[in-house]
């Protein structure tokens, strides 16, 4: 099973890819987590250029999420809200409907993020995507500089990334099955 993992981070250094990063080593055999890593390379968002022939970047984007089962989304939150590239990468699916039941995890690296929580929440309900509250976690993981491996050799944020994970491809199976 193919899982798209989108941190709403455009650092190098973002805990949110670290833990997306580390959620790709810890996920059970049959589960391949690909970080998307090309967020920043969309174009602002115009309904004039969603034609027939969207730019490249964008019509990559709309492929890798078609082929996945999936979708992992780990995002901080900037002045109360969902950072501006990864909103912006989601307006690109309204239309084209690549998120459509698309089952959804939101992982989240900081327990004060509710505000860019419930946006995102509420943006992805009006897309129609179906999130798998089960799979969905939040990490204390601000303010202590883990890398991925940092991330992995910690047992309790370990286990809950793969339960999560595990708790995902169930539910992204049954999905599957219908």
């Amino acid at each position: 099973m193919q899982i798209l993992a989108i941190s709403g981070s455009l650092r190098a250094g973002s805990a949110n890819s670290s833990l997306l990063r580390a959620a790709a080593v810890l996920a059970p055999e049959d589960v391949t987590v690909n970080l998307y890593g090309e967020l920043g390379d969309l174009p602002h968002f115009n309904p004039d250029l969603d034609i027939a022939l969207a730019p490249h970047s964008v019509a990559r984007f709309r492929a890798q999420l078609r082929s996945a089962a999936g979708v992992i989304i780990s995002s901080p939150e900037y002045a109360h809200g969902v950072p501006g590239a990864l909103k912006n990468a989601l307006d690109w699916l309204v239309a084209s409907g690549e998120l459509y039941e698309k089952p959804v995890a939101l992982f989240s690296v900081s327990p004060r993020a509710n505000y860019a929580h419930a946006s995102l929440v509420e943006t992805l309900t009006v897309m129609t995507a179906r999130i798998v509250s089960e799979a969905c976690i939040v990490l204390p993981l601000i303010g202590k500089n883990l890398d991925k491996y940092g991330i992995i050799s910690e047992p309790h944020i370990s286990r809950t990334i793969r339960t999560a994970l595990i708790a995902f491809s169930q539910a992204t199976s049954l999905q599957e099955q219908r």
